[in-house]
C-alpha cells in the first residue's frame, strides 16, 4: 500500500488514564445525558440547542466561548425552556480532502498535522470544558474508531452528511448510549438518513478496533435536516413546514423508537449565510406552532456560533473567529437564544 506508517498511536485506555474524568464530573455528565435523552423520549418538554463553532480550532477561544455560553444558559428563562449542548467539533470533514481538518489533525492550525498531539488535545479540550463550565459537549463522529477516546465526555454526537451512509458509522452508532443525530446526505435523500437511524436502533455484531463486538442498539438515534445540494450543485433547504410534514409522514410509515428531528440552521439550509440562521430558527419554531405533528417531531436546533461573526483565513489570526464555515457571533447568538426561550415559553403556555 502507498502508506507511510509514522507512529503507533496510544490506545484509548492510555489516553483516558492520562486525562481521567473525576467521579464528580462523571456524575454531572450523566445528569446532562439524562436531560438530553428525556427530550428525545418526550419525558421532557425542554428544547435542545446544539450550538458552537463550526470547528474547534484553539483551546483558549473555545473555552472562552463556552464560558460565555454558560452564563447565558444559566439565565432563568433559558434554563427553564432550553437544554444547551455546546459544539466542540474536533474533526472537520472536507469535501475534497483539502483544508483544515480540525484539531484532531492539527492541534495548531498553522503547523503540520500531528495526530498524536491531536488525540491528546481534543480530550483535554472536552475535559476542560466539563471541569470549568459543567457542560458535557457535542462532537461529530467523523472517525468511528476514535469515538472511544471521548465517549466518557460527550453528551451528544452527530454523524455528518458524508458519513451517514457508511456501514461502520451506523454500526458504531448502535453501540453508543447517548443521543446521536444522523444528517441527511448531501444529495438530500431522506431514505438514506432513515436507514441509518434504523440501523443505529438495532443491535449488531461487527469489528471495532480489532475486536469482534456486539451492540445493544441506540434508542436515541434521530434525524438532522441540514439542507442538500441539487444536481446543479445549488443549495436547497429542507427545514420548511412542507419538509417537516414529509419527514413526519416517512417516520409514521415505519416503526422508530423515538421519531425526532433536529434542524441544522446553517450548511445548505442557509447556503452558509450565517445570519440566516436567526430567521431559520424562528421559522422552524413557527412551523411547530402550526401543526402538532411538527411540534412533537422537532426536538431542537443546531446553530453555528462563535465569539465573532463570520469567518477568516487561518493566517488572519482574529481571536474567536471561525477558520472554517462562518458563524454567528456570541452577542447575536445570546439574543437568539433568549428569543427562542421566550417563544418556547409562549408555545407551552
Amino acid at each position: 500500500m502507498n502508506l507511510v506508517y509514522k507512529r503507533q498511536l496510544p490506545n484509548p485506555d492510555e489516553i483516558k488514564n492520562m486525562y481521567p474524568v473525576p467521579e464528580e464530573l462523571a456524575a454531572i455528565k450523566k445528569a446532562n445525558d439524562k436531560e438530553v435523552q428525556d427530550i428525545f423520549t418526550g419525558a421532557s418538554n425542554k428544547f435542545l440547542l446544539v450550538i458552537g463553532p463550526c470547528s474547534a480550532d484553539r483551546e483558549d477561544s473555545v473555552i472562552d466561548y463556552i464560558k460565555r455560553l454558560r452564563t447565558i444558559a444559566d439565565e432563568p428563562l433559558v434554563k427553564e425552556q432550553l437544554v444547551i449542548v455546546p459544539r466542540i467539533y474536533t474533526n472537520k470533514p472536507r469535501t475534497t480532502g483539502e483544508g483544515y481538518k480540525g484539531m484532531l489533525h492539527q492541534p495548531n492550525p498553522e503547523a503540520d498535522p500531528d495526530m498524536f498531539k491531536g488525540i491528546i488535545e481534543i480530550r483535554r479540550l472536552h475535559l476542560i470544558a466539563l471541569q470549568e463550565t459543567k457542560f458535557s459537549c457535542a462532537d461529530e463522529m467523523l472517525y468511528p474508531e476514535n469515538h472511544i477516546y471521548l465517549d466518557d465526555l460527550l453528551t451528544y454526537v452527530a454523524v455528518g452528511a458524508r458519513s451517514v451512509e457508511d456501514q461502520q458509522h451506523r454500526l458504531t452508532a448502535s453501540g453508543i448510549e447517548i443521543p446521536i443525530g444522523m444528517k441527511n446526505p448531501t444529495s438530500g435523500d431522506i431514505s438514506v438518513m432513515l436507514n441509518a437511524i434504523k440501523a443505529a436502533e438495532h443491535p449488531h455484531t461487527f469489528i471495532y478496533r480489532g475486536y469482534e463486538v456486539s451492540s445493544k442498539g441506540n434508542p436515541f438515534a434521530h434525524a438532522i435536516l441540514r439542507g442538500y445540494v441539487n444536481h446543479h450543485g445549488e443549495s436547497r433547504e429542507n427545514y420548511h413546514y412542507e419538509s417537516l410534514i414529509f419527514l413526519a409522514d416517512r417516520y409514521n410509515n415505519e416503526h422508530f423508537e423515538n421519531p425526532s428531528v433536529v434542524i441544522d440552521c446553517n450548511h445548505a439550509n442557509s447556503n452558509k449565510q450565517y445570519m440566516e440562521q436567526i430567521r431559520i430558527a424562528k421559522e422552524v419554531l413557527h412551523s411547530m406552532t402550526e401543526h402538532v405533528r411538527i411540534k412533537n417531531l422537532v426536538k431542537g436546533l443546531m446553530i453555528e456560533s462563535y465569539i465573532e461573526d463570520g469567518c477568516q483565513k487561518v493566517e488572519d489570526g482574529v481571536y474567536g473567529k471561525s477558520i472554517t464555515d462562518p458563524c454567528l457571533g456570541i452577542e447575536k447568538s445570546a439574543d437568539l437564544i433568549r428569543e427562542i426561550a421566550a417563544i418556547r415559553k409562549k408555545m407551552l403556555s
